[in-house]
C-alpha cells in the first residue's frame, strides 16, 4: 500500500482516509481499537494525526486489509513483535517506492 501524503506536521481525518482509500468512520474505528493511534484534537475537537500515526495506520492497514488479520489478531501481532512488523513495513514501503520509480521510468521510455 503506497500512501501518498505530503510531508506535514498534522493530517486531518479526511486526508488520512483518502490516502488509505477508506472511509473516515474506519479511521475513527481503528483509532478506538488500536492504542498506538493517538491523534491530537484541536479546539473544535477535530482529529489531527501525526506522521507517527500515519506510520501506525500503515502497519494496521497491512495487517488487516492486505494480510487478512482479524482486529484481535492484528492487536496480538503488534504486541508480540512490533519491531519486526515495523521493519517489514519499512521494507515494503521501500520496495513500493522502487516499483513506483521503475514504472515511472518505463512510462518515460514508452
Amino acid at each position: 500500500m503506497h500512501v501518498d501524503l505530503p510531508k506535514k506536521r498534522y493530517y486531518k481525518i479526511g486526508e488520512v482516509a483518502k490516502a488509505f482509500d477508506v472511509n473516515t468512520s474506519l479511521i475513527r474505528f481503528w483509532e478506538g481499537e488500536f492504542d498506538i493511534i493517538k491523534p491530537k484534537k484541536n479546539a473544535k475537537g477535530n482529529r489531527l494525526f501525526t506522521p507517527e500515526d500515519i506510520e501506525n495506520f500503515k502497519l494496521i492497514y497491512n495487517l488487516v486489509k492486505e494480510r487478512g488479520f482479524t482486529l484481535d489478531g492484528a492487536k496480538q501481532k503488534l504486541k508480540q513483535n512490533p519491531e519486526k512488523i515495523v521493519q517489514n513495513q519499512e521494507i515494503i514501503s521501500r520496495l513500493e517506492a522502487v516499483k513506483a520509480e521503475l514504472i515511472k521510468i518505463k512510462n518515460q521510455i514508452e
